[in-house]
């Protein structure tokens, strides 16, 4: 019977989830859904130098504002210390590891001798046959694994297709470092062993650790998962992905005012396609979802790409939801505590029946947060150097006079509005634009809105005609 596919994420809490691991997540998940199997979470927090609460609250709450979602609780790697310590003296018990007493004055002489040959350093394996009964004194033994001499170590990946190594090429790998702590290698392949992992998905970076993992999978006789490992993610110009480009965590992305599901559409296209769909639900990606269809190039991150998707997913959410989003991401952003402040029925009503207007122009939250500006200004509205110099004394005498023709409009909507303010410049001989234009920047204090018709609509009479009266008096 074939086994239920589990997959995993398995970061290191050494900082924030960048948007690479993001990607690695996401494809985890989505194989899983798509088979019916499970995707498990593991922090890698073995180095406990450098792991952090922080970063791991960071881990967790990135994945779940991206909306992935792991099966059961979260696995600890350095709770499980001594079942790797057990692994380890396993396979010193079958002869498939020994103990290596080789001095740090030893090490740091191979380390020089490999440098002067310009090669990588390898551990020559003095200690490979030797009897422990030689051991210098004082010294605290690592084990390594008796890796395989000859012939060649296969990984058949459903990305990379068939890599082959050449055995002769490993050195004997530390499973078990002399103050009995286990090495990364050791302990991810005792995790995904005991965790019933099938399917190992993560960064081309990996791929060396793939064969070297092998060897300990073959020493203890246990399968070996399917693996993928999917090209990095690199900037626009081909080069290694850096702050610039986009490396950053996923929680930048949230104060940039991405909406999740545009992050979620844009990692799954770099490097998977599927025809030529660009816009993907959540059920369509599952549904598509497959491992061969990730590219073996690296992918390069588009800024202007994201924000176009973005902006599409802006425009196709709906208000409501869009409304909570808007006051979710107030607590992440520059001065969203202070719109956050003014946030009450009112202008909750306001934004709602704005939103339709707004989404049209924006391209990301932050561009949603700064159209509503408008809303949530205080009298006298601050004016940008654009919209000051519109403010002439001829039409601030203008200004007068609409309000004077706003005063009687009935109802206050933006149809009956707009009628008024045609009728009006029939009348005295200017164009729409002539009398919107004076109108937007007496109520907004900027050159560019949402439909002034919509704008005059939302914010309400009393607010419209006070604003229009401290510019048709100001000096």
């Amino acid at each position: 019977m074939t086994k239920p596919v589990v997959t995993r994420f398995a970061p290191s809490p050494t900082g924030f989830l960048h948007i690479g691991g993001g990607r690695t997540a996401l494809f985890n998940w989505l194989y899983a859904r798509k088979q019916g199997g499970r995707m498990l979470l593991r922090i890698e927090d073995t180095d406990r130098e450098r792991s952090t609460d922080a970063a791991i609250e960071a881990i967790l709450d990135g994945l779940k504002w991206l909306g992935i979602t792991w099966d059961g609780e979260t696995v600890y790697q350095f709770t499980r210390a001594a079942r790797h310590r057990e692994v380890a003296e396993q396979l010193l018990a079958a002869g498939k590891a020994y103990y290596c007493y080789a001095t740090p004055q030893e090490l740091e002489e191979m380390r020089a001798t490999a440098k002067a040959e310009g090669r990588a350093m390898r551990y020559d394996g003095r200690w490979r046959d030797r009897d422990p009964l030689q051991a210098p004194a004082g010294v605290k033994p690592v084990i390594r694994l008796r890796a395989p001499q000859t012939g060649e170590t296969v990984i058949d990946d459903q990305v990379q297709g068939r890599v082959v190594w050449q055995n002769e090429n490993f050195d004997d790998l530390v499973l078990l470092r002399s103050d009995g702590t286990p090495t990364y290698m050791l302990a991810v392949v005792v995790d995904d062993h005991d965790m019933d992992v099938t399917h190992i998905i993560r960064g081309d970076d990996h791929l060396i650790n793939a064969a070297r993992q092998k060897h300990i999978y073959d020493a203890l006789g246990w399968d070996v998962p399917v693996m993928a490992h999917i090209p990095l993610i690199h900037g626009p110009d081909g080069s290694k992905l850096s702050k610039r480009h986009g490396a950053l965590g996923v929680d930048a992305y949230r104060a940039m005012g991405y909406l999740p599901a545009a992050l979620r559409n844009y990692l799954v296209r770099l490097g998977w396609s599927h025809g030529d769909q660009e816009i993907f639900s959540t059920e369509e990606m599952i549904a598509a979802f497959d491992l061969p269809a990730i590219g073996r190039s690296a992918a390069r991150f588009d800024f202007a790409k994201l924000e176009n998707l973005n902006g599409h997913y802006i425009r196709s959410a709906d208000d409501k939801d869009l409304l909570a989003s808007f006051e979710d991401v107030l607590q992440f952003v520059p001065n969203g505590a202070a719109v956050r402040d003014k946030l009450n029925d009112t202008t909750r009503a306001q934004l709602l029946a704005a939103m339709p207007g707004l989404k049209e122009r924006a391209k990301t939250l932050l561009e949603l947060i700064d159209g509503a500006q408008f809303i949530f200004a205080d009298r006298p509205i601050a004016m940008e150097p654009k919209a000051a110099a519109v403010l002439t004394p001829e039409t601030r005498q203008l200004i007068g006079k609409l309000r004077a023709a706003l005063e009687t409009v009935t109802p206050w909507t933006g149809p009956a509005i707009e009628a008024a303010m045609r009728s009006f410049a029939e009348q005295n001989g200017l164009k729409l634009g002539a009398v919107a234009q004076p109108l937007r920047v007496a109520l907004t204090g900027r050159t560019t809105s949402p439909g002034i018709f919509d704008v005059l609509a939302v914010l309400g009479r009393e607010t419209c005609l006070e604003r229009l009266q401290d510019q048709m008096l100001a000096e």
